[in-house]
């Protein structure tokens, strides 16, 4: 196996936890690593796992595991592990899996996964669609589109993602989270490739010129794979594209450096708005 064989890879770097007195990665601590690429892989798919394998009616089970070992890694390594869904049969998956320090491939790894029935484990066809989902993705297809809209529009998928975030999972009051610049904003919402809303965030314009986004909210589970960008992005273009020239926005402390990577610069001293800590933010828009 080659590292130009594969499109998707997780990194990750080898913990004192992980090694024995020779400083060497324990064998059964590759399977590990391989299976956390595994649900890094779904989240690049735009899939919360769990959801959507309800959504289609099954789980994927492990059938069998087979690892070729050519070369042990070591304390401190930093370790690439790459992925890609090779065939897909009736009701089963095969993926090859490697592990690389550098350009050089240390384990390989061929995972059989069985769609099943949960309840019952016996197996059943892979669902055309997510057949498409694993073939478009290894294909560089897109996972994920953004829509946006008037709030009659998107209401119910934003509204369900906000309540998800800020009220259920930050403990925001709901007579907080919900105002009335909502039925004046545009509302931009993500969607995966089985129709499931997993981001949001809006656009404001209190002043002629000036542009304001906030509600960014984000599924639990994706965060971290650039669906947010995407929505955050999708907002700055419908802002440019209306003559606004500088854009702002009240970022909690923990996603500061999300809006810094966008180029937005920080302001002025934290400040407590709904019972979390938020720093202003702001940028230029050519």
């Amino acid at each position: 196996m080659k590292r130009q064989e594969f499109r998707f890879f997780h990194r990750l770097r080898v913990r004192w936890a992980e090694v024995d007195m020779q400083k060497i990665v324990f064998n059964a601590h590759y399977l590990m690593y391989i299976d956390t690429a595994v649900g890094h892989y779904w989240r690049m798919l735009a899939l919360p796992y769990e959801q959507a394998m309800h959504l289609l009616g099954g789980d994927l089970y492990v059938k069998k595991a087979t690892v070729e070992f050519n070369a042990s890694a070591r304390l401190d390594d930093c370790l690439d592990i790459g992925l890609k869904c090779g065939r897909i049969g009736n009701s089963s998956m095969a993926f090859s899996a490697a592990i690389f320090r550098g350009d050089e491939l240390l384990i390989a790894c061929e995972l059989i996964y069985v769609f099943a029935d949960p309840a019952s484990q016996t197996s059943r066809p892979v669902p055309p669609l997510l057949r498409e989902i694993l073939t478009g993705y290894e294909a560089g297809e897109v996972m994920v589109q953004v829509r946006t809209g008037g709030w009659a529009e998107l209401a119910a998928d934003a509204r369900r993602i906000r309540t998800d975030v800020f009220i259920q999972e930050q403990r925001i009051a709901q007579e907080l989270e919900w105002d009335e610049a909502d039925a004046g904003a545009l509302h931009a919402v993500a969607y995966n490739r089985l129709g499931q809303a997993i981001a949001t965030g809006r656009l404001l314009q209190p002043s002629k010129g000036v542009a304001k986004i906030g509600r960014m909210a984000v599924h639990r589970v994706l965060r971290g794979s650039g669906v947010g960008r995407q929505v955050l992005d999708t907002l700055l273009q419908a802002a440019a594209a209306r003559g606004d020239r500088e854009v702002h926005l009240h970022a909690q402390c923990s996603a500061r450096s999300f809006y810094s990577d966008a180029g937005f610069q920080a302001s002025g001293e934290v400040f407590d708005e709904a019972g979390i800590p938020h720093i202003a933010m702001a940028r230029a828009l050519r």
